[in-house]
Protein backbone atom coordinates (compact mmCIF):
# COMPACT_ATOMS: atom_id res chain seq x y z
CA UNK A 1 0.00 0.00 0.00
CA UNK A 2 2.80 2.65 0.65
CA UNK A 3 4.78 1.33 -2.20
CA UNK A 4 1.43 2.72 -4.66
CA UNK A 5 1.54 5.72 -2.42
CA UNK A 6 4.41 6.49 -3.40
CA UNK A 7 4.53 5.43 -6.93
CA UNK A 8 1.64 7.67 -6.96
CA UNK A 9 3.20 10.76 -5.46
CA UNK A 10 6.49 10.04 -8.20
CA UNK A 11 3.93 9.95 -10.95
CA UNK A 12 2.14 13.33 -9.53
CA UNK A 13 5.27 15.13 -9.47
CA UNK A 14 6.95 13.80 -12.60
CA UNK A 15 3.21 15.24 -14.33
CA UNK A 16 3.64 18.66 -12.77
CA UNK A 17 7.17 19.04 -13.85
CA UNK A 18 6.36 17.86 -17.35
CA UNK A 19 3.63 20.33 -17.28
CA UNK A 20 5.71 23.00 -16.31
CA UNK A 21 8.80 22.28 -18.75
CA UNK A 22 7.68 23.85 -21.45
CA UNK A 23 7.29 27.29 -19.07
CA UNK A 24 11.04 26.65 -17.99
CA UNK A 25 11.88 26.36 -21.35
CA UNK A 26 10.07 29.07 -22.57
CA UNK A 27 11.35 31.52 -19.75
CA UNK A 28 15.03 30.37 -20.17
CA UNK A 29 14.78 31.19 -23.69
CA UNK A 30 13.13 34.77 -23.48
CA UNK A 31 15.39 35.72 -20.73
CA UNK A 32 18.74 34.65 -21.67
CA UNK A 33 20.87 37.55 -21.78
CA UNK A 34 18.34 40.22 -21.26
CA UNK A 35 20.49 43.27 -19.60
CA UNK A 36 24.02 44.12 -20.17
CA UNK A 37 24.77 46.82 -17.02
CA UNK A 38 28.29 48.38 -16.45
CA UNK A 39 28.65 50.66 -13.79
CA UNK A 40 31.65 52.74 -13.25
CA UNK A 41 32.89 54.82 -10.57
CA UNK A 42 35.99 57.64 -11.77
CA UNK A 43 37.99 59.52 -9.37
CA UNK A 44 39.96 61.90 -11.29
CA UNK A 45 40.67 64.27 -8.19
CA UNK A 46 39.89 65.14 -4.75
CA UNK A 47 37.15 67.45 -6.24
CA UNK A 48 36.03 65.83 -9.50
CA UNK A 49 34.91 62.69 -10.89
CA UNK A 50 31.54 61.07 -12.30
CA UNK A 51 29.39 57.79 -12.64
CA UNK A 52 29.39 56.51 -16.07
CA UNK A 53 27.03 53.63 -16.59
CA UNK A 54 26.80 51.66 -19.97
CA UNK A 55 22.88 50.41 -19.97
CA UNK A 56 22.00 47.82 -23.35
CA UNK A 57 19.30 45.66 -23.54
CA UNK A 58 19.29 42.59 -25.59
CA UNK A 59 17.71 41.58 -28.49
CA UNK A 60 14.52 40.11 -26.81
CA UNK A 61 13.68 42.89 -24.84
CA UNK A 62 14.43 45.60 -27.95
CA UNK A 63 11.66 43.37 -29.73
CA UNK A 64 9.20 45.26 -27.36
CA UNK A 65 6.99 47.86 -28.34
CA UNK A 66 9.08 50.87 -29.37
CA UNK A 67 6.58 53.04 -27.29
CA UNK A 68 7.29 51.06 -24.23
CA UNK A 69 11.07 51.06 -24.89
CA UNK A 70 11.34 55.08 -25.54
CA UNK A 71 9.78 55.25 -22.40
CA UNK A 72 11.86 53.16 -20.78
CA UNK A 73 14.66 55.28 -21.85
CA UNK A 74 12.77 58.33 -20.89
CA UNK A 75 12.59 57.29 -17.94
CA UNK A 76 16.22 56.78 -17.34
CA UNK A 77 16.83 60.05 -18.75
CA UNK A 78 15.00 62.21 -16.50
CA UNK A 79 16.46 60.60 -13.67
CA UNK A 80 20.02 61.06 -14.85
CA UNK A 81 18.81 64.85 -15.34
CA UNK A 82 17.67 65.44 -11.67
CA UNK A 83 21.15 64.18 -10.44
CA UNK A 84 23.12 67.16 -13.41
CA UNK A 85 23.80 64.25 -15.19
CA UNK A 86 23.73 63.68 -19.01
CA UNK A 87 22.91 60.51 -21.20
CA UNK A 88 23.59 59.66 -24.87
CA UNK A 89 21.21 56.91 -26.85
CA UNK A 90 24.02 54.66 -28.36
CA UNK A 91 21.26 52.74 -30.32
CA UNK A 92 17.89 51.64 -29.98
CA UNK A 93 18.06 50.08 -26.73
CA UNK A 94 21.73 51.09 -25.81
CA UNK A 95 22.46 54.31 -23.57
CA UNK A 96 25.73 55.75 -21.77
CA UNK A 97 25.05 57.68 -18.44
CA UNK A 98 26.97 59.74 -17.08
CA UNK A 99 26.87 61.40 -13.49
CA UNK A 100 29.32 63.77 -12.26
CA UNK A 101 30.36 64.63 -8.77
CA UNK A 102 32.57 66.41 -6.74
CA UNK A 103 33.41 64.48 -3.63
CA UNK A 104 32.99 61.34 -1.93
CA UNK A 105 29.91 62.56 0.09
CA UNK A 106 28.15 63.96 -3.41
CA UNK A 107 29.72 60.49 -5.00
CA UNK A 108 27.47 58.37 -1.98
CA UNK A 109 24.66 60.30 -2.18
CA UNK A 110 23.80 60.62 -6.04
CA UNK A 111 24.78 56.79 -6.29
CA UNK A 112 22.42 56.05 -3.95
CA UNK A 113 19.92 58.01 -5.13
CA UNK A 114 20.23 57.14 -8.59
CA UNK A 115 19.36 53.15 -7.42
CA UNK A 116 16.81 53.87 -4.58
CA UNK A 117 14.96 56.57 -5.57
CA UNK A 118 12.64 57.95 -2.98
CA UNK A 119 9.15 57.89 -4.18
CA UNK A 120 6.77 61.31 -3.99
CA UNK A 121 3.52 62.37 -4.50
CA UNK A 122 4.51 63.67 -7.99
CA UNK A 123 6.09 60.36 -9.14
CA UNK A 124 4.93 59.75 -12.16
CA UNK A 125 4.08 56.10 -13.05
CA UNK A 126 6.27 53.33 -14.02
CA UNK A 127 6.19 51.38 -17.25
CA UNK A 128 5.30 48.45 -18.57
CA UNK A 129 8.78 47.44 -18.86
CA UNK A 130 10.22 49.07 -15.59
CA UNK A 131 7.93 46.57 -13.90
CA UNK A 132 9.10 43.70 -15.52
CA UNK A 133 12.65 44.47 -15.31
CA UNK A 134 14.66 42.40 -12.47
CA UNK A 135 15.02 45.28 -9.49
CA UNK A 136 17.79 45.27 -6.92
CA UNK A 137 18.76 47.42 -3.95
CA UNK A 138 22.06 48.81 -3.44
CA UNK A 139 24.01 50.66 -1.00
CA UNK A 140 27.48 53.05 -1.68
CA UNK A 141 29.39 54.42 1.26
CA UNK A 142 32.44 56.51 0.74
CA UNK A 143 34.71 57.62 4.08
CA UNK A 144 37.08 60.37 3.12
CA UNK A 145 40.51 60.98 5.12
CA UNK A 146 42.40 64.48 4.77
CA UNK A 147 45.70 63.87 4.63
CA UNK A 148 46.96 67.51 3.51
CA UNK A 149 48.58 66.52 0.66
CA UNK A 150 46.35 63.24 0.18
CA UNK A 151 42.86 62.11 0.41
CA UNK A 152 42.42 58.39 1.96
CA UNK A 153 39.17 56.55 0.21
CA UNK A 154 37.36 54.22 1.08
CA UNK A 155 34.86 52.72 -1.06
CA UNK A 156 32.09 49.72 0.04
CA UNK A 157 28.98 48.56 -1.85
CA UNK A 158 26.35 46.30 -0.96
CA UNK A 159 24.48 45.61 -3.82
CA UNK A 160 21.47 43.00 -3.52
CA UNK A 161 20.99 40.67 -6.61
CA UNK A 162 18.61 38.31 -4.90
CA UNK A 163 15.49 38.86 -6.49
CA UNK A 164 16.68 38.73 -9.94
CA UNK A 165 16.67 34.95 -9.48
CA UNK A 166 13.62 32.98 -10.09
CA UNK A 167 12.40 30.47 -7.83
CA UNK A 168 9.57 27.77 -7.18
CA UNK A 169 7.74 27.44 -4.54
CA UNK A 170 9.85 24.99 -2.81
CA UNK A 171 12.70 27.05 -3.17
CA UNK A 172 14.39 25.27 -6.00
CA UNK A 173 15.95 27.65 -8.53
CA UNK A 174 14.31 27.40 -12.21
CA UNK A 175 16.12 30.17 -14.05
CA UNK A 176 19.65 30.96 -13.66
CA UNK A 177 19.77 34.71 -12.22
CA UNK A 178 23.14 34.78 -14.72
CA UNK A 179 20.87 34.52 -17.81
CA UNK A 180 19.05 37.86 -16.56
CA UNK A 181 21.62 40.59 -16.20
CA UNK A 182 25.37 40.79 -16.62
CA UNK A 183 26.72 43.11 -14.16
CA UNK A 184 29.78 44.80 -13.65
CA UNK A 185 32.14 47.40 -11.35
CA UNK A 186 34.67 49.07 -12.17
CA UNK A 187 36.56 51.63 -9.71
CA UNK A 188 38.93 53.95 -11.95
CA UNK A 189 41.72 56.40 -9.93
CA UNK A 190 44.41 58.16 -10.69
CA UNK A 191 46.80 56.47 -8.55
CA UNK A 192 45.66 52.72 -8.14
CA UNK A 193 43.48 51.17 -5.73
CA UNK A 194 43.55 48.03 -3.18
CA UNK A 195 40.74 45.67 -2.53
CA UNK A 196 39.97 45.03 0.87
CA UNK A 197 37.86 41.39 2.26
CA UNK A 198 36.53 43.02 5.59
CA UNK A 199 33.55 41.13 5.58
CA UNK A 200 33.22 36.92 4.56
CA UNK A 201 32.48 36.04 1.13
CA UNK A 202 33.74 39.65 -0.44
CA UNK A 203 34.10 39.83 -4.66
CA UNK A 204 37.90 39.91 -5.48
CA UNK A 205 38.31 42.34 -8.67
CA UNK A 206 39.81 42.13 -11.84
CA UNK A 207 43.14 44.72 -11.40
CA UNK A 208 44.22 46.40 -15.20
CA UNK A 209 46.02 49.50 -16.06
CA UNK A 210 48.75 48.66 -13.11
CA UNK A 211 46.34 49.07 -10.88
CA UNK A 212 44.21 51.77 -11.72
CA UNK A 213 41.28 50.22 -12.81
CA UNK A 214 39.29 47.43 -10.71
CA UNK A 215 36.53 45.37 -11.89
CA UNK A 216 34.15 43.11 -10.39
CA UNK A 217 32.33 40.69 -11.65
CA UNK A 218 28.69 40.73 -9.91
CA UNK A 219 26.54 37.35 -9.05
CA UNK A 220 22.86 37.93 -9.69
CA UNK A 221 20.84 36.10 -7.11
CA UNK A 222 23.36 36.77 -4.36
CA UNK A 223 24.02 39.60 -1.91
CA UNK A 224 27.31 41.30 -3.49
CA UNK A 225 29.55 43.26 -1.05
CA UNK A 226 32.58 44.60 -1.80
CA UNK A 227 35.42 47.16 -0.57
CA UNK A 228 38.70 49.12 -2.19
CA UNK A 229 40.91 51.49 -0.37
CA UNK A 230 42.50 54.17 -2.73
CA UNK A 231 44.63 57.66 -2.72
CA UNK A 232 43.49 60.85 -4.49
CA UNK A 233 45.88 63.58 -4.64
CA UNK A 234 44.67 67.21 -2.68
CA UNK A 235 45.25 70.35 -4.94
CA UNK A 236 43.73 72.43 -2.05
CA UNK A 237 46.50 70.69 0.50
CA UNK A 238 49.25 71.26 -2.39
CA UNK A 239 48.61 74.61 -2.86
CA UNK A 240 48.24 75.37 0.63
CA UNK A 241 51.97 73.46 1.18
CA UNK A 242 53.36 75.57 -2.10
CA UNK A 243 52.09 79.39 -0.46
CA UNK A 244 53.44 78.23 3.38
CA UNK A 245 57.27 77.09 1.32
CA UNK A 246 57.03 80.66 -1.04
CA UNK A 247 56.06 82.73 2.63
CA UNK A 248 59.08 80.73 4.27
CA UNK A 249 60.90 81.30 1.11
CA UNK A 250 60.42 85.17 1.14
CA UNK A 251 60.88 85.32 5.24
CA UNK A 252 64.50 83.86 4.44
CA UNK A 253 65.36 86.02 1.86
CA UNK A 254 64.56 89.51 3.55
CA UNK A 255 65.92 88.42 6.97
CA UNK A 256 68.69 85.89 6.05
CA UNK A 257 70.35 86.10 2.41
CA UNK A 258 70.01 89.63 1.82
CA UNK A 259 71.26 90.99 4.81
CA UNK A 260 74.34 88.72 4.65
CA UNK A 261 75.09 90.05 1.22
CA UNK A 262 74.87 93.63 2.65
CA UNK A 263 71.26 94.38 0.48
CA UNK A 264 68.80 96.17 2.24
CA UNK A 265 70.64 96.83 5.21
CA UNK A 266 71.00 100.42 6.16
CA UNK A 267 73.94 101.48 9.22
CA UNK A 268 72.00 103.43 12.14
CA UNK A 269 74.05 106.79 12.54
CA UNK A 270 74.47 107.63 16.19
CA UNK A 271 73.89 111.05 16.55
CA UNK A 272 77.05 113.34 18.50
CA UNK A 273 76.30 114.64 21.34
Amino acid sequence: MKQQMVKDETGKRKQHFLFLLPFVLCLLTLVTGCVQYDVGVNFESQTRGEIVQHIKLGERLTSFSSEILGDWLDSVELRVRSLDGKTKRLSEGEILVRIPFNNGAELEEKFNQFYNPVPTKKSRVATPLETDLPKFESHLKVKQNNLLLVLRNRLSLELDLRSISLLSANGNLIVSPGGLLELDFSLNTPWGAESIQTVPGAIAPEISDQGKQLVWKLKPGEINYLEAVFWVPSPVGIGAVIIALFVLAGIGLKYQLLPAMGIGHKTQKIPQT
